[in-house]
């Protein structure tokens, strides 16, 4: 008993529960859902939305937003397709090349944010319009159909079946940012600027330094996010991006995490993902209006932040009753 109440304290436990109960009564009145095919969709979906959903995770750590990844994930994704089709670059130069502008535009970002002291809200929401600009500047709103058969492959089959290719490299993203925020310095320093950014300048962390590394990691992984998304749709599309913002916040806020920054979760996200990949695919299913996906996220986000309110509310009467 002393055990499960331990589980039940943590962020990843809710959206476990909620996630077994989504599957066991879908499953029950559609038995298609837990078809091989339709876990290899499930799969596909959740190996690209996880990236989305940690590249937003890895700022709101630091206690900010980034309103700019949907518009770095698509002009990565269309630097690779176009890199590709127009300079005839092998695929994995052109994924190195286009992971490049990622982790450069998410430098960008953090380097105004630290230098200048305006808000993320403000410097990213500037930044996704320009990243935006230079996509449809680029393709002049035409989508690049150059896409190798080996990519296409990589995109849309299995390893084992129903496991696709594209889960690979999200797992490997996923044990590497919990390594990160859990053993090595930088994420310690993420998570106490996130925490109280003037105590942890007191400290001795660079806040600044830190900032940029949070925005480098979260471009990198919106990046690839969008090189996978070009893999998986055998197209490069500019509008690849316009729908990530709310996804971006929805698993992290579902797994707990704190918007003012300072606590994160890699599983919890994961498990908030798998969530709304469930949701989404049961609304398909059950032959619902698929746009109710977009309301369904947003009274998840308002739930799961109330949850998280009553949370801190619980531990600061705790600790005000303790002292």
């Amino acid at each position: 008993m002393g055990a499960l109440s331990r589980y039940a304290r943590t962020d990843w436990f809710g959206p476990l529960l909620v996630t077994v109960l989504a599957i066991v009564i879908v499953g029950a009145f559609n038995p298609s859902f837990l078809s091989p095919l339709n876990i290899q969709v499930l799969l596909l979906a959740i190996s690209i939305n996880a990236l989305i959903a940690f590249s937003q995770m890895i700022i709101i750590a630091v206690g900010q937003m980034n309103l700019s990844v949907g518009a770095i994930g698509g002009l990565a994704a269309i630097s690779f397709a176009g890199m590709m089709q127009v300079w005839g670059l092998p695929a994995p130069v052109a994924a190195v090349l286009a992971l490049l502008i990622g982790l450069g535009a998410g430098m960008v970002n953090g380097a105004f944010i630290a230098w200048t002291g305006i808000s993320a809200f403000v410097i990213t929401l500037a930044s996704l319009s320009m990243f935006k600009g230079i996509n449809l500047g680029i393709t002049q709103a035409q989508p690049f159909y150059g896409i190798p058969d080996a990519v296409k492959a990589f995109g849309n089959t299995t390893f084992i079946d129903p496991l696709p290719w594209l889960v690979l490299p999200t797992a490997v993203v996923a044990v590497g940012l919990w390594f990160l925020l859990n053993r090595q310095a930088l994420g310690r320093f993420i998570l106490a600027v996130g925490g109280n950014s003037h105590a942890a300048e007191l400290s001795g962390i660079s806040v600044g330094f830190t900032v940029v590394a949070a925005h480098a990691i979260s471009g990198l992984l919106a990046a690839l996010a969008g090189i996978l998304l070009v893999a998986r749709l055998q197209i490069g599309q500019p509008t690849i991006g316009d729908d990530w913002l709310i996804l971006s916040f929805a698993a992290p806020v579902i797994g707990g995490a704190v918007l003012s920054g300072g606590h994160v979760s890699v599983s919890a996200t994961l498990l908030g993902v798998v969530i709304v990949a469930i949701i989404t695919q049961a609304l398909v299913l059950f032959n619902i209006d698929p746009f109710l996906v977009q309301v369904v996220l947003g009274v998840l986000i308002l739930w799961a932040v109330g949850i998280n309110r009553l949370r801190e509310l619980r531990l600061r009467k705790a600790a005000t009753a303790g002292a």
